[in-house]
């Protein structure tokens, strides 16, 4: 018996994945109660004229803006601006940048899907969960969890199964030092490949996709081999959401 898992098809309640060695079985701590699954609402379709949405609320104003460079995936811009704290306007250089979503994927078996994917701007190759970016300025809730299930499909040859679920986990900004950039986070399981396989875009090099249990997860951010902030990100949404236990054993 590889696993045991239960659903409610209106919310995920105690579900418990159990993965049995031999005869004895071995709990992955995935019990859980999990409530405010969409808390995060606020989507690109509330951008205003840039890439990506603006935070609201409070007193910010935009004095002026100066474009630097722009293409299809993001704009660079100077800012000058009065913020709810600080009165007298400051300039702040900004990338603006489409949406993103990251996709946590769960076979049936309990094992999360990494991709193996070089990245040019760090000269490396990374394991990394599966993303990418949201093209439709106006995409709704509903569009951009289409995203990130097209996003599987592509880079890891997997898809939803059909007993699945997607679950929506909130949203993050990746690094708003310098960048409105906002992604998504979702949960998929259980996943199965698909019949075609992956199809990457051109501009895309993913190496290698491969399972790997709880405790190689674990493992691997230990020893420092997962580095990419969404992974890491998705990671601590799962283990707060009571979804994912990375306890040592």
């Amino acid at each position: 018996m590889a696993a045991l898992l239960k659903y409610n098809a209106s919310q995920l309640n105690r579900v418990l994945w159990t993965e049995w060695q031999g005869s004895e079985p071995v709990a992955l701590e995935f019990a859980a109660t999990v409530s405010g699954v969409n808390d995060c609402t606020t989507f690109a379709a509330e951008h205003s004229g840039h890439y990506n949405c603006q935070m609201k609320g409070g007193k910010w104003k935009t004095i002026s803006s100066e474009r630097h460079f722009a293409d299809r995936n993001l704009e660079v811009v100077t800012d000058r601006v009065q913020t709810p704290a600080r009165p007298d306007p400051r300039a702040w250089t900004i990338v603006h940048r489409k949406p993103a979503v990251v996709i946590a994927a769960m076979t049936r078996d309990s094992k999360l899907l990494l991709i193996h994917q070089e990245r040019i701007p760090i000269r490396q190759a990374i394991w990394e969960m599966p993303s990418g970016q949201v093209d439709d300025h106006d995409a709704d809730q509903d569009k951009i969890k289409a995203t990130a299930l097209r996003e599987l499909r592509e880079e890891t040859g997997y898809e939803l199964a059909p007993d699945g679920q997607v679950f929506s986990l909130g949203c993050y900004f990746s690094s708003p030092g310098f960048t409105d950039e906002r992604g998504y986070f979702f949960l998929a399981r259980p996943v199965r490949p698909c019949e075609e396989g992956p199809n990457c875009d051109e501009g895309e090099s993913i190496l290698d996709c491969r399972q790997f249990n709880v405790e190689e997860i674990r493992r691997m951010i230990a020893d420092n081999e997962i580095r990419d902030a969404n992974t890491l990100g998705i990671c601590a949404m799962l283990v707060a959401r009571g979804l994912l236990s990375l306890a040592p054993h």
